[in-house]
């Protein structure tokens, strides 16, 4: 990505609605100024920020190129046409929905396509790593499907495979959901796949976290093992907030039927035309050294605060987020993501596997170099921000150290304006 400046709120806004237009004012001052190390976001191209916000959104196009429901969608036809094309070069897929809102509604979508109210998941545990979608019971998910879960090993705080084809092979599930929100460890796609023939069950892989690493090499792909992949276009692709899935050939007639007219109505056709732009980008050489330097950074990051004397969950890290236990220190998730935001570092509370503290308050937290790599950080700065980190943690109640951090933290970012790629 070649430097670019940030684009600032219109004039028009700034007449039409003060208040809204203030706190745009300060959200970008607040992205600029601290350090954004919650592993699910990231900083998106201006070219990505100018197509979310073009006249597409005016545009009703309920169904699919070539088949609407509305007139005038030849132009919405073109967008919709090149983001499908893109995702299939970019994941070696057979079939791409880029019209889900949101992960949720892709996950929903590859459901409900094979799955019927009350048929058997088998679902990774939410406090282990796992997603609210993969079948907890506040979640649509556990609502609507019988949701076994499985988890890591205690030992090892890694998957349990052994668990995952025991339990399997006794609740024969029609679907075996693998992916993860906070787990810092390769996954083996094709040995759930052979788990799942064994059992005749299907496979859906989520792969929101970590789909750009998925395109660029850095993680096995899931795409040859798995019948659904679903994925947010936002965390590690750096486009607009939204989802995807793609599926098996078999199921691209039965999957675009359920995601409309099943369970949306009109798409987003502006969201969709900045998912094209930011498969481009994803399409460029450039994209997988960014995420080479995201790995890279994760791992010095890890490390720095290991140094530190902080227990890292699993050990250690293989993509681009570290899972920190700050409990065995004393100190909550809570209090930690409080005492972090006043140094101005961003991140957010986690549980960590077997925890014994409530999700609102949790013994761990999460943190990710996403954000701050698309920014031009490498492993130099990482090594500050793991003292910073390390730093505040062991003086949580000391104000005075939170104010001096952040004041540093805001020199460090002035050196790497928002948007501009060093890359």
């Amino acid at each position: 990505m070649s430097a670019i400046t940030h684009t600032k709120p219109t004039k028009a806004l700034e007449v039409s609605d003060p208040d809204v237009f203030q706190a745009i004012a300060d959200e970008t001052s607040r992205q600029a100024s601290q350090l954004e190390l919650i592993a699910s976001e990231n900083f998106v191209s201006d070219a990505v920020l100018t197509a979310m916000g073009s006249v597409f959104t005016n545009k009703y196009a309920e169904g699919y190129p070539g088949r609407r429901y509305y007139g005038g969608c030849e132009f919405a036809d073109v967008v919709e046409t090149l983001a499908i094309e893109r995702a299939k070069k970019l994941f070696g897929a057979d079939h791409v929905n880029v019209q889900p809102h949101s992960g949720a509604q892709a996950n929903m979508g590859a459901y409900m396509t094979v799955l019927s109210p009350g048929d058997t998941i088998l679902g990774m545990n939410l406090s282990h790593g796992g997603h609210l979608t993969h079948g907890h019971p506040l979640n649509f998910s556990g609502k609507l499907y019988r949701v076994i879960a499985y988890g890591v090993r205690r030992d090892t705080e890694t998957l349990d495979y052994d668990e995952l084809e025991t339990l399997a092979r006794e609740h024969k599930p029609k679907v075996i959901v693998v992916g993860a929100s906070a787990y810092p460890r390769m996954i083996d796609f094709e040995r759930i796949s052979r788990i799942a023939a064994s059992t005749q069950s299907l496979v859906m892989a989520d792969i929101a976290h970590i789909a750009g690493l998925v395109v660029a090499g850095e993680h096995l792909s899931p795409i040859p093992h798995c019948d659904f992949v679903t994925t947010t276009t936002h965390k590690t692709l750096r486009g607009p907030r939204g989802g995807m899935i793609m599926c098996r050939a078999a199921f691209a007639k039965d999957l675009d039927r359920t995601v409309f007219p099943g369970i949306q109505g009109g798409p987003l056709v502006h969201i969709i035309a900045a998912k094209a732009v930011c498969f481009r980008e994803a399409l460029q050489p450039q994209y997988k050294s960014y995420i080479q330097q995201v790995v890279r950074n994760a791992k010095t990051l890890c490390e720095t605060i290991q140094n530190r004397g902080y227990r890292i969950v699993s050990g250690g890290t293989d993509n681009h987020l570290v899972l920190i236990d700050v409990f065995s220190k004393g100190i909550t998730g809570k209090q930690a993501e409080k005492a972090l935001e006043q140094a101005g570092i961003t991140v957010n509370k986690n549980t960590i596997p077997f925890d014994t503290n409530p999700p609102m308050v949790t013994s761990g937290i999460r943190i990710g170099t996403p954000a701050l790599t698309t920014r031009g950080m490498k492993e130099e700065e990482m090594r500050v921000i793991g003292e910073f980190i390390s730093d505040t943690l062991e003086n949580i109640q000391d104000s005075n150290l939170q104010r001096r951090i952040r004041s540093e933290v805001k020199e460090l970012t002035s050196r790497f304006p928002l948007y501009e790629s060093r890359i």
